[in-house]
């Protein structure tokens, strides 16, 4: 029995294929024999046919010219939909995938781009020029009709507008697979370039400096510790005694806390239930933190998981606790992420060093890791991320500037193995 590629069928001797689009499935005729050879190019057709529908960017008639099918088709602009009704629904039908704290993401950037475009605005009257200006309208901070956005007046950086228009790229993307606009005006815009940034570690001379100008003993605790495990931010305000386990010398890290003030999983697969192991400094400073806290009574919180609508209630003594500081009452039982990152500016200033931002606490882990010969794939692990990949990415250009550092650890770990034979000059 003959097998057809998928979407692929016979057609009184010669070929055909299928799709679906617009909700409906056409059948097109090929006009070619069928043979393996043309069986099998069909289905690679058909595939492709499949990806651009799906990208927003197959054209019917120049696929298939005398297509008495397309003839055939409703060719007018689709249902009329305001930019705000159609995020609405896309919005809703998307939330069942996202954890709360990126849907959350999703329809905060919506909002910005969808009050730039208008909300009003029929989604079919979007063009790719308009898309165009709006990437410059967040680059630049500067509405076209000459008034600022008090949004972000300095404009947006490069990454967080390439993320505004992956977010339209998909809301365009349904529109034109629902049959709301004809074409995707999307469809070929490519993303702005981006550079890589170095990390900038504090070095092992300002280390002591930073922590000594820390404003009480609890933060200085708290970035002796984000440096010695490289935690993220978020990690490190969720982080619970319950977590810790000085006799194995790890940390189980289950839980993060969003700017939002959400506590879900940590940011990847990769990152949740993964075991941080301690090295002798951040043990020191655990212990010292644990005369502060392990004694406070534990709080209550709901645990938000990456099902939807799913919320666990929790309870848990956290290590860092602002309120031990306070005298108001006011301060809670945990750090908010933002104020974590005021308390680094802070400490940076006291102690008279070049500001860096407090994300170079987790670049800082992962440098000193990596120039100390610790494998790349540990410390991708360590930091929770699937692979090493992220690690060569990041810190590829900086590892090579430690050449020298990494030539005199191979001669000391190597020299054990080197058999030194001694040759006289005169050949026996």
């Amino acid at each position: 029995m003959i097998k057809y590629p998928t979407g692929v069928a016979p057609n009184k001797g010669s070929l055909r294929i299928w799709f679906m689009y617009r909700g409906a499935r056409m059948w097109e005729s090929l006009g070619v024999s069928d043979t393996p050879k043309n069986r099998k190019m069909a289905g690679e057709l058909r595939n492709n046919i499949v990806y651009q529908i799906k990208t927003g960017a197959f054209d019917y008639k120049q696929q298939f010219p005398e297509s008495p099918i397309f003839k055939n088709l409703d060719h007018s602009q689709g249902k009329a939909m305001s930019m705000r009704e159609i995020a609405t629904t896309w919005l809703s039908l998307k939330k069942p995938e996202l954890a709360l704290s990126t849907y959350n993401s999703y329809e905060r950037r919506i909002k910005i781009t969808v009050d730039m475009l208008g909300e009003n605005v029929d989604v079919r009257s979007i063009k790719q020029e308009d898309l165009l200006k709006l990437r410059n309208e967040l680059l630049t901070g500067f509405h076209a009709s000459g008034r600022n956005y008090t949004v972000e007046k300095q404009g947006r950086s490069v990454a967080s507008v390439n993320g505004s228009m992956r977010d339209l790229l998909a809301l365009f993307t349904f529109a034109h697979g629902n049959g709301y606009i004809t074409s995707n005006p999307m469809a070929n815009i490519k993303p702005l370039r981006k550079s890589l940034r170095k990390p900038d570690p504090i070095t092992k001379e300002e280390f002591p400096r930073l922590i000594a100008a820390c404003s009480n003993r609890q933060i200085a605790n708290f970035w002796q510790i984000a440096i010695l495990t490289g935690l993220r931010h978020g990690e490190m305000c969720a982080l619970a005694w319950e977590d810790i386990d000085l006799m194995a010398k790890t940390i189980t890290v289950t839980r993060n806390l969003t700017c939002e003030g959400l506590f879900t999983p940590p940011k990847t697969t990769a990152s949740n239930n993964r075991i941080v192991c301690l090295v002798d400094g951040a043990i020191s400073a655990i212990r010292d933190q644990m005369e502060l806290t392990r004694l406070c009574p534990p709080s209550s919180f709901d645990f938000h998981t990456r099902e939807y609508k799913e919320v666990i209630p929790d309870k848990k003594t956290f290590v860092f606790n602002p309120s031990i500081h306070t005298v108001n009452g006011r301060s809670g039982a945990h750090y908010a992420v933002d104020s974590i990152g005021q308390s680094w500016n802070t400490a940076l200033k006291r102690a008279g060093m070049r500001h860096r931002k407090a994300y170079q606490s987790r670049h800082t882990y992962a440098c000193w890791s990596l120039a100390a010969g610790a494998n790349p794939n540990y410390v991708a692990a360590q930091m929770g991320h699937a692979n090493a990949q992220m690690v060569f990415q990041v810190y590829g250009s900086w590892m090579q500037e430690n050449n020298t550092e990494q030539l005199a650890l191979l001669n000391q770990k190597l020299n054990d193995y080197v058999l030194h034979m001694c040759y006289s000059k005169q050949a026996v």
